[in-house]
């Protein structure tokens, strides 16, 4: 039997992840198996369903790499097949017409009243009710508009859908579709049901969480890999303690015995050491361009600088394109901004200025200014001073850099060079007398 599989959504807005992360368990269900992976665009809601909403969804599949098999199926050019269905089912008793509230004739699915109803899900196990604990159900609506569930099951059938990989909010629904695929005479595919993604708290994850749909992961600077990679471990895991896996190695491990039917936590930090462990691991060239693009971009020249040098300090903390230059612009620049808050912290304290003063002498003599010896006069003064190292390594880095953090300082000491470190201490001790800090 060859796979085939569908992502199925409703083109209504913006992208959810929940929708999405489906999307992506089908695409590497179907890659792992040589099959086929479909898209149906289920655009029946007239009023919601945009054009607009229907590129954004597209653009998101294209951005995340979620390429399709077949051209996409709309599901609103298929209304007369869904009524038709719907007609024949009237024709052979399985269904019947009901004047429900006045409201005007629908179509109502008979459901089975006795024994059960049952499947065996591929994440879940074996499901099963009572049939006299079903009701029959509204197929069509007295508009005449076929209803999700026949809609749903008529396009799988055409489709030849062999699996049907989706959230768990529609376990209900599936005893209610197999039941249609049954009353039709055709095959039924195999479930599976993904958990649901919570917050913190254990409540379905939201636009209250944080960002939940896909187009604001990218404006927030998240590379389409390791959303990709994140949201895959949300319900599966690989058989081991890897996190970080290229796409080949997802195809190759991606099975759905590795599913996790508990709910799935969204953890937010996790995603964002997913990031920069992706951009840690891009290729230097694609790194060094965007790294140069948003240099340049902010007005700054790399004329003079140790670019490579500043590049391998950078790539590997960087969990954002969008902190570049933020996180950087003292190496390219003597206007730099400082930290107020670092300000206080680390250079407002009882002599800081002579500090600073006598920190810049101690370099300036040095016979060669690098990271070992920049590192072992500023130790054997912090010894001298009966302080440690730490009382003099903060400081340094506030005037140096107008930041509390980045890299190794004496790495990034060594970057700027020692005119420009001397002269950088020197001037924050001149404002700090001044107190023009």
């Amino acid at each position: 039997m060859s796979v085939r599989v569908r992502f199925a959504p409703s083109p209504t807005g913006n992208v959810h992840i929940g929708n999405i992360r489906a999307a992506i368990f089908n695409w590497l269900f179907a890659r792992h198996a040589g099959g086929k992976f479909l898209l149906r665009v289920e655009d029946t809601d007239r009023e919601r369903s945009t054009q607009e909403a229907i590129q954004t969804l597209l653009a998101c599949m294209e951005w995340l790499g979620l390429d399709y098999d077949e051209p996409e199926l709309y599901q609103s050019k298929q209304t007369e097949r869904h009524i038709a269905v719907a007609e024949d089912l009237v024709a052979r008793g399985l269904a019947y017409r009901d004047n429900k509230g006045g409201g005007g004739e629908c179509v109502i699915f008979r459901m089975p009243k006795q024994g059960k109803v049952e499947y065996t899900d591929l994440v879940k196990g074996p499901m099963k009710k009572q049939a006299e604990d079903t009701q029959d159900f509204v197929i069509v609506r007295s508009d005449g508009t076929p209803v999700f569930h026949l809609a749903n099951v008529v396009d799988d059938v055409d489709m030849k859908i062999t699996h049907v990989i989706r959230g768990d909010d529609h376990v209900e629904n599936t005893f209610k579709h197999i039941e249609l695929f049954k009353a039709m005479g055709a095959p039924i595919p195999q479930y599976a049901h993904l958990p649901m993604i919570v917050n913190n708290q254990g409540k379905p994850y939201s636009k209250r969480d944080g960002a939940a749909f896909v187009g604001e992961f990218k404006e927030q600077g998240y590379l389409p890999q390791a959303l990709f990679n994140f949201l895959l471990l949300l319900g599966w895991a690989p058989g081991d303690d890897r996190e970080v896996l290229s796409r080949e190695e997802m195809t190759q491990l991606f099975t759905l015995d590795r599913c996790k039917s508990s709910a799935a936590r969204f953890d937010n930090k996790k995603l964002i050491w997913m990031n920069g462990e992706y951009i840690r691991n891009t290729p230097r060239e694609i790194y060094a361009k965007e790294f140069v693009s948003r240099v340049t971009s902010a007005g700054l020249s790399t004329d003079g600088v140790d670019l490579n040098g500043i590049m391998d300090q950078m790539q590997i903390r960087t969990k954002f394109y969008s902190e570049i230059p933020g996180t950087c612009t003292y190496f390219f620049t003597e206007e730099y901004a400082f930290d107020p808050k670092g300000v206080e912290k680390r250079l407002k304290g009882e002599g800081v200025a002579a500090l600073l003063d006598e920190v810049a002498d101690k370099y300036a003599a040095l016979p060669v200014f690098d990271v070992q010896s920049a590192h072992d006069v500023t130790a054997a003064l912090g010894e001298a001073k009966g302080t440690g190292m730490g009382s003099i390594v903060h400081p340094v880095r506030m005037a140096a850099t107008g930041l509390t953090e980045g890299p190794g300082l004496f790495e990034l000491l060594v970057l700027l060079g020692r005119d420009r470190t001397c002269a950088r201490l020197r001037k924050v001790a001149q404002r700090l007398r001044e107190q023009t800090l």
